[in-house]
């Protein structure tokens, strides 16, 4: 029987399943970071070949699969699919290979069909949109030099930004530098900033300052509501952007929600985007996805395969029973 090697490569791990073509969830694993815009390459998809082979033993040979699904952040461009294909072709991981973003597995995982929106907000925020004739809306989700604002270190820079105006003054006063504070165990803002800045404080520990910006914006802190404001209005435009583009507004279209920040179900985030889709896009059906991505890259996988419905409904069983 043919086997789907699927990954769901993510800033802050990766994660990887062999499947079988019947659905069978033969084993799963979870590695480290990848990260091919700062590693490179090559020790990106190390990640991979690793990961797999913690997971089935250092006995393990390639190929690993009949087929690889790799969905993973830093595909943000063809180009970048390309590269990340070859390389997984050119280390015999498997006979074939799909590599996409991360969006693509998340779409995957949520909708009911291959056809929708996805939105991530995680370390960063993306979407892509697909219509049922099978064509593609996305981003090249590069950050600010691509118009991107938000995700998860957006956020916990935009929260230090304010949390430092507002205790030297510059800004209106606000929770968030208490926040600040007590979260990183500092007398001051500026403390952190510094140790930031000389590189005591790894930069992508801001990202960590989201849960407590999300609690003080529901208790009512005029600053961080403004921020959970402009970043759910930011879900809302790069969804609806995409179905525009897409001619899917007027359709009944279902729009899958992934990432922490978004996972997390925040009740002012929540509150934000129900009525912005309402208001918006009254057509789309925002779902909040709790399931893997890594479900996804799989049923993408076993549709290159060609795989039954049955096998995909047992795929999903198997990731639906998971806790």
């Amino acid at each position: 029987m043919r086997t789907v090697l699927a990954v769901d490569g993510g800033n802050s791990k990766t994660d990887v399943a062999l499947v079988a073509e019947d659905g069978s969830v033969l084993a799963t694993g979870r590695g480290g970071a990848f990260q091919p815009q700062t590693t490179g390459v090559g020790v990106a998809i190390d990640v991979i070949g690793d990961t797999v082979r913690s997971v089935l033993g250092p006995g393990t040979v390639t190929p690993y699969a009949d087929h690889v699904a790799a969905y993973v952040a830093g595909a943000d461009l063809p180009v970048e699919e390309e590269a990340l294909c070859a390389e997984i072709l050119s280390r015999g991981y498997g006979r074939r290979a799909s590599v996409g973003n991360d969006t693509f597995a998340l779409l995957r995982a949520g909708a009911s069909g291959p056809a929708g929106v996805a939105v991530v907000c995680g370390a960063g925020v993306n979407a892509v949109a697909v219509s049922p004739s099978g064509e593609v809306a996305r981003y090249p989700a590069l950050g600010r030099i691509t118009g991107d604002w938000g995700g998860g270190l957006g956020l916990g820079e935009e929260t230090l930004w304010h949390a430092v105006r507002a205790e030297d003054g510059r800004g209106p006063a606000s929770a968030l530098a208490v926040v600040v504070r007590e979260h990183f165990g500092t007398r001051t803002v500026e403390e952190v900033s510094l140790a930031i800045h000389f590189g005591e404080v790894p930069h992508g520990r801001l990202s960590e300052l989201v849960p407590a910006l999300m609690a003080v914006a529901n208790r009512g802190d005029a600053v961080a509501r403004s921020l959970v404001t402009r970043m759910a209005e930011e879900v809302i435009v790069l969804a609806v952007v995409a179905m525009r583009r897409l001619d899917l507004l007027s359709v009944p279209t279902e729009v899958i929600l992934g990432g922490g920040v978004l996972t997390a179900r925040d009740p002012l985030m929540s509150e934000l985007l129900e009525r912005g889709f309402a208001e918006r896009a009254p057509q789309a059906r925002p779902i909040v996805s709790d399931v893997a991505p890594v479900m996804g890259a799989a049923l993408l996988g076993l549709d290159a395969l060609g795989a039954t419905e049955e096998a995909r409904a047992r795929l999903r069983a198997h990731f639906h029973a998971l806790p």
